[in-house]
């Protein structure tokens, strides 16, 4: 299995390597400047699209625009925005918001293309049953050329990543953590019980096919992106004199530091401070585009497929509404996230507890289970952990006589070693696991380190402190959402707990519903030629099985498989081998992807200035913009 695994990793590595976030890059850049800049249109037109002022019923397709665009933001704003960004953040430093958005907008055009593209190409048989995306414009793109047999392998293999998607970054992955951050913030629920809720509310939405995931997704996206903005502009009011020099920071610390640039616009690398170690430009720069481009899903060619189910006549109307997509993920979301980080300080925060002496923390040389030393491997010795400071058990609601500390938590402490390459710099993270020691006879509980090894050619050494003098710090280890929530918590203690979980809950199902049609539309690429009554079937055991392996990813996150080594793990792995196989799917869909977007993408743009000739001449057909409630119902096309 571990042979398999790395063998997967490696595949990884090279499908995301900086090579495919450098083509995304080029592409975005090539129909930004080929659209004339249409990330304006998107801004104006896509907005009044959206508000329904061009939904007539007599159109094909099975829902309107804003439900369209709601089905595919579920599916592109999830845990990414809340985790996502934070890991950008902690490791790429605050310059990696600044590239992040840059990526939002040069992803309005990468969706504009590939959504127009797979209108062009949407099969509308059924007139309220449409199917579309990158599979069936290269499928029926390369039949054109009489290359059918070429266009029909290359949509089928986009189909099997997007299958290998859908079921596990989609969908397992999704139950997995929603059932974890519930378990950590409510321990009393188990995480069978996450899984059979997900699993009956996720079932009685996709099967009621498109039209109800879109009913569905209309009213969930504009909801939990509401309650989740509101949350965040409550962090940003309360820290408000910390945004102009936030904004600040992102922007200098994002820039190169080239001696021919003018003063005003040379940046600098992020300083080490805190819990921060610092970053290079580089560094700010890979972490911050690929956060934005996976967030945003831009590229992949997920999101045509949600927006081929919209009621129009005109192909590129709904190239334009995708255009928002990015923006709304992207430019207002994440930006909200990173904004909330930045100026709570939590990405540079203060250490949380601290070794009183000298001679309880040291730095020993590691050894294997035999005790046979571990050539240029370093491990730390210490006492018993200190009491957490004041601060830091009012951020966790910890009770007065207690430590603060949580069994099974991740801490670490700051050495000099060997210089880390991604910051530049000597510092790195020595981190150990927490566990608790139950007292006897009463008496105060007692809180221990199990501590990882570090690899290092130089003995690691305390970083030293502000006076030089070595830094005995302690930092609490926070990861992905638990930065965000930790976050908000440093803000108004408990405030993490409720945004954090209550958002989880809502992206997560809204990430689950959309995703399943996802998949649904790749299970009819193979099995629909015979038209809609033979895929019913197997859309059908599809949509089952889909539905049991949220259930079955939740019991299986118990450890219940014995090793060879005697230690025992998931039935199902862990989180990061689930991400593992989505980040495989999605690695290839991005590799087929693009070159499906720059073959056909003379095409798109062709029907983009086209339709906005048309647009110029007299050809605007819009109408009064219905009611507002109507067009979240899709009434307004009924």
């Amino acid at each position: 299995m571990q042979g398999l695994n790395d063998a997967i990793n490696a595949a990884n590595g090279v499908l995301f390597s900086n090579y495919t976030v450098y083509a995304l890059l080029l592409t975005g850049l090539l129909f930004t400047i080929w659209s004339g800049f249409g990330q304006f249109r998107a801004l104006t037109h896509g907005v009044a699209v959206v508000r329904g002022k061009y939904d007539d019923k007599n159109d094909p397709g099975a829902i309107n625009h804003f439900q369209a665009l709601s089905a595919a933001l579920s599916a592109t704003v999830g845990l990414g925005n809340i985790g996502g960004v934070a890991v950008a953040v902690a490791l790429g430093g605050p310059g990696a918001v600044l590239w992040m958005w840059v990526i939002g907008l040069l992803g309005m055009s990468l969706k504009m293309t590939e959504v127009t593209q797979s209108m062009l190409y949407r099969n509308t048989d059924d007139p309220d049953n449409p199917h579309g995306g990158p599979m069936f414009v290269v499928k029926k793109g390369f039949q054109k050329w009489g290359l059918g047999p070429i266009g029909a392998l290359i949509g089928g293999l986009f189909v099997i990543t997007l299958l290998i998607s859908a079921i596990t970054g989609g969908n397992m992955f999704q139950a997995w953590n929603v059932a974890d951050i519930t378990h950590t913030y409510f321990p009393s629920v188990p995480p069978i019980a996450t899984g059979i809720i997900l699993s009956i509310v996720v079932g009685l939405v996709i099967i009621g096919g498109i039209k109800r995931i879109g009913s569905v997704a209309g009213k969930i996206v504009p909801l939990m992106c509401v309650l989740y903005v509101l949350a965040a502009l409550f962090v940003l009011i309360m820290n408000a004199g910390q945004i102009p020099a936030m904004l600040g920071l992102i922007v200098k610390s994002g820039l190169p530091d080239w001696g021919f640039l003018p003063g005003f616009i040379r940046g600098h690398a992020a300083d080490p401070s805190g819990a921060f170690l610092g970053g290079t430009v580089g560094y700010a720069f890979i972490w911050g585009v690929k956060r934005a481009l996976f967030s945003s899903e831009a590229g992949q060619g997920s999101s045509p497929i949600a927006h081929s189910a919209a009621k129009t006549d005109e192909p590129v109307r709904e190239g334009v509404v995708a255009g928002l997509e990015p923006f709304i993920d992207t430019i207002v979301v994440c930006t909200l996230t990173a904004l909330v980080i930045l100026s709570s300080g939590a990405y540079n925060r203060e250490a949380e507890a601290t070794f009183a002496q000298g001679s309880d923390v040291r730095i020993v040389e590691a050894r294997d289970a035999d005790n046979n030393l571990l050539e240029n491997a370093w491990t730390l010795e210490s006492s018993a952990l200190p009491r957490m400071t004041a601060d830091a058990r009012k951020i966790r609601r910890s009770a007065e006589n207690a430590a603060g500390w949580r069994d099974g938590e991740t801490i670490f402490v700051v050495v000099a070693a060997d210089q880390d390459e991604n910051t530049g710099r000597d510092l790195r993270r020595m981190t150990g696991t927490v566990s608790k020691q139950d007292a006897a006879d009463g008496a105060t509980d007692t809180w221990v380190v199990s501590w990882n090894t570090l690899e290092s050619t130089a003995r690691p050494t305390l970083r030293p402190d502000a006076n030089g003098d070595p830094d005995r710090g302690i930092y609490g280890d926070y990861a992905a959402a638990s930065m965000t929530a930790y976050a908000f918590d440093r803000t108004y203690p408990g405030l993490g707990m409720v945004v954090v979980t209550i958002a989880a809950w809502l992206f997560a199902i809204s990430t689950m519903i959309s995703w399943s049609y996802y998949g649904e539309q790749g299970i009819y690429y193979f099995f629909g030629a015979k038209g809609e009554a033979a895929a019913k079937p197997a859309v059908m055991l599809y949509k089952l099985v889909y539905c049991g392996l949220i259930l079955l990813t939740t019991v299986a996150m118990m450890p219940v498989v014995t090793q060879a080594d005697g230690t025992k793990r998931p039935l199902l792995g862990t989180d990061a081998e689930l991400d593992m196989w989505t980040t495989l799917g999605l690695g290839v869909m991005l590799v087929v992807n693009i070159p499906i977007m720059l073959i056909f993408g003379n095409q798109a743009m062709k029907a983009y200035h086209g339709y906005f000739r048309k647009m110029k001449h007299g050809g605007d057909d819009a109408h009064a913009a219905p009611p507002f409630e109507d067009v979240v119902e899709g009434k307004d096309v009924e």
